[in-house]
C-alpha cells in the first residue's frame, strides 16, 4: 500500500465514499435512537394523560351537577340550569381543544439533534470538497 501522501486520485475518492457511507449510516441510527426516545416519551405521557381522565371526567360530571343544583336553589328551573351549565361546560372545552390544537406543530415532534448534526456534516462535507 502507497503512503498516506502518495495515494491515488480512485484511492482517496474510495476512501471518501467509505466515510461517507459511514457518515450516512450514522446518521440513521441517531434519528432512530433519537425518534425512539421520543416516542417512548409520547406514550408514558399518554398513559398518564389516560389514568387521569379516568379520575378527572366523573369529578368533572359531579361537579357540573353541583353547579347545577346551585343554580336551581338560586331559583333558575331544572333545565335552564342544566342548560346553562352545559353549554358553559362545551364553551370551555373547546376552548381547551382549540388552544391545544393551536400548540400541536411539527417542530415539536423534529429529531432536532439529528437535524442538527446532519447540518453539520453538510458543512463539514463542503469543507472535505474544496
Amino acid at each position: 500500500m502507497q503512503s498516506a501522501n502518495n495515494r491515488s486520485i480512485p484511492e482517496l475518492f474510495s476512501d471518501a465514499l467509505g466515510q461517507l457511507a459511514k457518515l450516512v449510516s450514522n446518521e440513521f441510527e441517531l434519528a432512530r435512537a433519537e425518534l425512539a426516545e421520543k416516542a417512548s416519551k409520547a406514550g408514558r405521557a399518554g398513559a398518564l394523560i389516560a389514568a387521569g381522565a379516568v379520575f378527572f371526567i366523573p369529578a368533572l360530571v359531579m361537579i357540573l351537577f353541583a353547579i347545577a343544583a346551585a343554580l336551581m336553589h338560586a331559583g333558575l328551573s331544572d333545565p335552564v340550569a342544566y342548560l346553562i351549565t352545559g353549554v358553559a361546560a362545551a364553551a370551555v372545552g373547546g376552548l381547551l381543544v382549540w388552544v391545544g390544537l393551536s400548540r400541536i406543530s411539527g417542530d415539536a415532534l423534529k429529531p432536532k439533534v439529528t437535524l442538527e448534526q446532519i447540518e453539520r456534516d453538510k458543512m463539514a462535507a463542503r469543507e472535505m470538497v474544496r
